[in-house]
């Protein structure tokens, strides 16, 4: 499929998804929700849409995760090992998707959304949250990331969200620098599954190389909010996000 395959309506929707999906991912997570049902609704098989959403998104993450490296919100010490162990469970999570019905996607998304929603609409105020870890740096490292990983190379959606939650909740890391952390991890886990992805030939470069512009545009005005914007503020822009992606998909799918 070529890019003169597409109307232009469906053309300057792609790339207009992809500039809010990039701006969306780097301050919440996500943008995977947004770009997957756009690309399915432009007509890709599910699988070529999982492959040529990947090819897209890790220049926006890779954008967001040098932003956050040259602002010193995070430092590529505390994350090198987090993103090895997350490149690795994504390249298994993304060969493994290759032999599944990817239609559990269908149930998977909206799962996620709502998880991760009622966590952060009835997660305590930045100032009082427990920063004691509940787990060991090992047990995430080893354990955590890693199977995160495995989701984002199997589906995707909502990845950097569950990144940024697992930071807060589990090791007691405050919100900014959780988000900052996911956004490394994420771009690692990006990078495996478009490696992947593309030996197996599930990526259409045209569409691909059209939505990273967007991607790049979007992820840059995000880093810039990200580094400025209230903790609290964030916290309701995930809420938002996971609750109105969720009705749009739950309606998109026929069930409400």
């Amino acid at each position: 499929m070529e890019l003169s395959s597409f109307t232009y309506e469906i053309i300057i929707m792609l790339f207009a998804v992809a500039v809010f999906a990039g701006l969306i991912d780097t301050l919440a997570g996500g943008g995977g929700l947004i770009t997957i049902p756009a690309l399915i609704l432009a007509g890709l098989p599910p699988l070529l849409a999982l492959g040529t959403n990947k090819f897209q998104a890790f220049v926006g993450s890779g954008t967001a995760s040098i932003m956050m490296l040259r602002k010193k919100k995070v430092t590529f010490h505390e994350v090198k090992y987090l993103m090895l162990m997350a490149f690795v469970g994504s390249v298994i999570g993304t060969i493994a998707v290759q032999f599944i019905d990817v239609e559990l996607l269908n149930f998977v998304i909206p799962l996620v959304l709502l998880f991760i929603g009622i966590y952060f609409l009835f997660m305590p105020k930045a100032s009082n949250i427990d920063k004691k870890p509940k787990i060991s740096e090992k047990a995430y490292k080893n354990i955590v990331v890693p199977s995160i990983g495995f989701y984002d190379g199997m589906f995707g959606p909502g990845t950097g969200s569950f990144l940024s939650l697992s930071g807060i909740a589990l090791r007691g890391v405050e919100l900014i620098k959780a988000t900052a952390m996911a956004k490394t991890m994420n771009f690692a886990t990006n990078i495996a599954s478009v490696l992947v992805f593309l030996a197996y030939g599930q990526v259409i470069f045209s569409i691909g190389i059209l939505m990273m512009i967007g991607q790049i545009i979007g992820a840059y005005i995000g880093s810039h909010f990200l580094v400025k914007i209230n903790p609290n503020h964030l916290k309701i822009i995930v809420v938002i996000m996971c609750f109105t992606m969720l009705i749009k998909y739950c309606s998109q799918m026929g069930w409400i």
